[in-house]
């Protein structure tokens, strides 16, 4: 499957969930805000997304800094 995430084209194999996309890029249990397909998602709709062939998804990291 080939998706757009944060701007650039990437190759993953099969239908993941947006936890296991996390996961797969290093943020697995880090604060993220997540935009998938142009909408800003809820913390609680992270959990159950779905991502398919050709979705476009950006993802931020909160950090904390001063």
């Amino acid at each position: 499957m080939t998706i757009t995430l944060n701007g650039a084209k990437r190759e993953f194999p099969g239908t993941l969930t947006l936890p296991d996309l996390l996961e797969a890029v290093g943020l697995g249990g880090k604060p993220v805000v997540v935009e998938h397909n142009q909408t800003a998602l809820l913390p609680r709709e992270i959990a159950t997304t779905v991502v398919k062939d050709s979705d476009v998804i950006e993802i931020v990291q909160i950090t904390a800094g001063g």
